[in-house]
């Protein structure tokens, strides 16, 4: 079993949860990567979510051998035996464990924002992951919940390898797992985008989650539309605050979609300044499997194009495209066309090289944001800004930011970039 991206992991994950709707369950997902799939399964079961930060202590100067974890509240779980053999002093286990409290305090500030803890004492406790390998942090987790007071503790992930689930089946009063594949390297292949969660998706999610606005759908801001684009039927969300003037469309990446959690973040920063957005697929879950659809530009530029002329008979509006990787390229080759009137472009990490051919027929603003260390994309869009001479454009390098904006505050700074810039065009 393959999942398209966490979200989707999340989905399913929560069919295989329903039996627990009923028992009022607390989620708590495991930073950073299983919060995506924990936020799905909290909002299908209609449970509280929360983060569940845990700590392991390693034995000094055998850092992989753990003698224990701790949990918020000053919960503890040492193996006295194993500190005892590890022939190290009380006063190094000790600072170990100090070290290990700040950096537990600090993760557990960042990601709360100041929100006070959800307490799963008498309560079910379903722990989430993106999926395991070894296990050691979700028996972790599993040990410090029920130190708190669970009196249930279900652990459950998309993936893991058999022998992990048959270990932590001793740590946890149930274990869920849809997918056990004996042939289990790392939990990256089961995915089709696994790239890295960033820290400011974690927050977005938790504090959606807190405010009780799991998804902008849910408010009545987001509507599932299906936008018909290139003869087929693709599969959207289309969020449109009140009072908005103009609508941003997403052209998403290689390997990427409509829940690429980047994207949406930027679109959630889009729509609380008033900005409409429309975040669809560009290829159907069918052409997904074929690598090379990815970077049929021209196609996917064609879809953009119906999917704008789709927009429009639908809303009044000015319409701008934001595109990432090599949905950039097929914005900027849609934009080219002698009738696109867009209003404004904004590349995230793009790749203009691929829309070569149609970069000097480009005539809308067009912002192109970069990372510092993507040194090989920054070239390619300093050679793009050459070709297009007919649109004002700017290059923004985002210092110390690699390709998908992981680092902490690059996507802020992407979102805040592309709100302003949107603002003033559109």
């Amino acid at each position: 079993m393959q999942f398209i991206h966490r979200a989707d992991a999340g989905r399913r994950l929560a069919e295989a949860l329903r039996h627990l709707k009923g028992d009022n369950p607390v989620v708590l997902g495991l930073p950073r990567g299983g919060i995506p799939v924990a936020f799905e399964v909290a909002q299908a079961l209609g449970a509280p979510l929360d983060v569940i930060v845990v700590r392991k202590l390693g034995v000094p100067y055998h850092r992989e051998l753990g003698f224990g974890a701790i949990g918020e509240g000053g919960v503890r779980v040492i193996s006295e035996d194993i500190a005892r053999r590890s022939g190290v002093g009380e006063e190094d286990l000790a600072a170990v464990e100090r070290a290990e409290e700040a950096v537990l305090a600090r993760q557990a500030q960042k990601f709360r924002e100041g929100r006070a803890r959800v307490d799963p004492a008498g309560r079910t406790v379903i722990v989430v992951d993106d999926g395991i390998a070894t296990g050691a942090t979700a028996a972790a987790a599993c040990e410090v919940v029920r130190a708190m007071g669970a009196a249930r503790v279900v652990l459950a992930v998309p993936v893991a390898p058999p022998d992990a689930v048959a270990r932590l089946r001793t740590a946890a009063d149930e274990v869920v797992c849809l997918s056990t594949p004996r042939a289990f390297s790392a939990v990256g292949e089961w995915y089709q985008d696994f790239s890295q969660t960033p820290d400011e998706e974690v927050v977005d999610l938790l504090a959606r989650a807190a405010a009780g606005s799991a998804s902008p759908s849910e408010t009545g801001v987001e509507t599932e539309v299906e936008v018909e684009a290139g003869g087929v039927a693709l599969a959207g969300d289309l969020a449109l605050p009140e009072g908005a003037g103009a609508v941003v469309m997403f052209a998403h990446g290689s390997g990427s979609s409509r829940r690429s959690p980047r994207n949406r973040a930027v679109a959630a920063a889009l729509n609380r300044a008033g900005l409409g957005t429309l975040l669809f697929d560009l290829l159907t879950p069918a052409e997904e499997g074929d690598r090379a659809n990815v970077f049929a530009i021209e196609v996917l530029a064609g879809r953009l194009a119906d999917a704008t002329r789709w927009l429009r008979s639908r809303e009044s509006l000015r319409v701008g495209y934001f595109g990432a990787s090599t949905g950039a390229a097929a914005a900027l080759w849609a934009a080219a066309d002698e009738d696109s009137r867009i209003g404004a472009i904004v590349s995230r990490g793009g790749r203009p090289d691929l829309a070569a051919p149609r970069l000097a027929g480009v005539r809308a603003p067009t912002l192109l944001i970069v990372g510092g260390r993507d040194t090989l994309v920054v070239d390619l869009n300093r050679q793009a800004q050459q070709e297009m001479r007919r649109c004002e454009n700017r290059l923004e390098i985002v210092p110390g930011a690699t390709h998908l904006f992981e680092e902490p505050g690059a996507l802020d700074e992407v979102a805040d970039l592309a709100r302003d810039w949107f603002a003033r065009h559109l």
